[in-house]
């Protein structure tokens, strides 16, 4: 591989990185996609795909691949707010609900897919360095498992190696809209704890948890506390993770037949937006945004943001546009597209019980179907909380009469 060039590097290969990397060899450029990992490969995940990352996967012809996981299909979202609960359908883009897959499950299939498109994929890889010419970055040094440094050269190197990259922490882009981490949350995996196709979430006081299936008869259920509590109840995170279970005594007693399958794994992420592109490289998902994963919003968001970039490289390889307007819109297309769904997770994350006039809202929201199904689908990222909230029947504010 040493001194090869391609058209594009990609480090990283799950589910920002591989799309990336086949969507710009199906339209024929060169393209090396690396990673330290050798798939399939677990990671932490929220694992919900909301219908707008499932049309994605759709419009790539792979959705089919991932239903065939035998991963079951979630077409209810519940919220259970404890005084009342909130219970609608994410139905939407042709879609009619979810699907939560594991990650060792959908990153294969997804650098299958690359692969199949002819992009190089090197797996056990490990990026040491950039390689740069002045200010503009030219390639990666690293290696593999023979522990034999080499040199790949791109046009552009694309940072997908998520919120901890190295591709970032070497060009440091400038962050914007920053909040530090919100609540720390831990999960594991329930069998014989039957969902029946439904996402269900418990708030209760300034705890929250939340239960949905994924492959293999499995259900992952996780716990959250804010970050104000975390040292205090750290050394006993599993007593913190049954107790906070135990606050919806009618979920509580279906757990109680289950059995858990694994140990517990958790993390707190901080929230920000990085500028996404400078001289000869490239962000793409968690590397170039990151929100709290209180509305799972992270894999979709992947998704999307990997087809914006390559419409933008696409722009730029064939002459079209600049790199700079064309990555400059990128950017803006990106952040006009998260920016209210951001905020409304972020507060969301801070697990603060909602203030009067908002448990007033969500009141409003529960007494209507189809309010609560438009909460689901501001949740499932398809509605903005903007267009959703202003609805007459939430507000409390009539419409003028015409």
């Amino acid at each position: 591989m040493t001194g090869k060039i391609y058209d594009a590097v990609i480090v990283g290969a799950r589910c920002a990185g591989a799309p990336t990397a086949m969507l710009l060899a199906r339209k024929g450029y060169r393209v090396l996609a690396v990673d330290r990992e050798s798939f399939p490969a677990d990671t932490l995940s929220t694992h919900l795909v909301h219908p707008p990352g499932l049309a994605a996967l759709r419009r790539w012809g792979l959705l089919d691949q991932v239903v065939a996981t035998g991963c079951p299909p979630i077409t209810t979202y519940s919220f259970d707010l404890g005084p009342f609960a909130i219970s609608g359908s994410p139905a939407g883009e042709g879609l009619s609900g979810a699907y939560a897959p594991r990650r060792t499950v959908l990153d294969k299939i997804l650098v299958d897919a690359a692969v199949r498109a002819g992009a190089e994929v090197r797996e056990r890889f490990t990026v040491e360095d950039l390689v740069t010419d002045g200010d503009a970055v030219t390639g990666i040094r690293g290696h593999g498992g023979d522990g034999r440094t080499v040199e790949a050269y791109a046009r552009v190197v694309i940072g997908a190696d998520g919120a901890h990259s190295s591709v970032a922490k070497r060009v440091r882009p400038a962050r914007y809209a920053e909040k530090p981490k919100l609540q720390c949350s831990y999960y594991t995996y329930w069998a014989d704890l039957p969902m029946h196709g439904r996402f269900e979430a418990y708030m209760r006081e300034d705890r929250a948890f939340a239960a949905w299936p994924t492959n293999d008869g499995l259900t992952v259920v996780i716990c959250g506390l804010p970050m104000r509590d975390f040292a205090a109840n750290r050394a006993d995170i599993e007593g913190g993770y049954l107790a906070t279970i135990a606050r919806a005594p009618s979920f509580a007693e279906r757990a109680a037949s289950a059995t858990r399958t694994a140990r517990l794994v958790g993390t707190a992420v901080p929230n920000y937006f990085r500028v996404p592109y400078g001289p000869g490289w490239a962000l793409v998902g968690d590397a170039g945004y990151l929100k709290d994963f209180m509305t799972a919003q992270g894999i979709q968001d992947a998704f999307l943001g990997a087809e914006l970039c390559v419409e933008a490289l696409d722009a730029t390889f064939t002459g079209r546009r600049t790199f700079e307007a064309a990555m400059r819109d990128y950017q803006q297309a990106r952040d006009a597209r998260v920016m209210q769904l951001y905020e409304f997770t972020t507060e969301l994350a801070t697990l603060d019980p909602p203030p009067p006039q908002m448990q007033q809202v969500l009141a409003r929201v529960a007494e209507h179907q189809d309010t609560m199904d438009g909460f689901a689908r501001v949740n499932a990222g398809l509605t903005t909380p903007g267009a959703f909230f202003s609805d007459p029947r939430l507000t409390g504010v009539p419409e003028p009469a015409l």
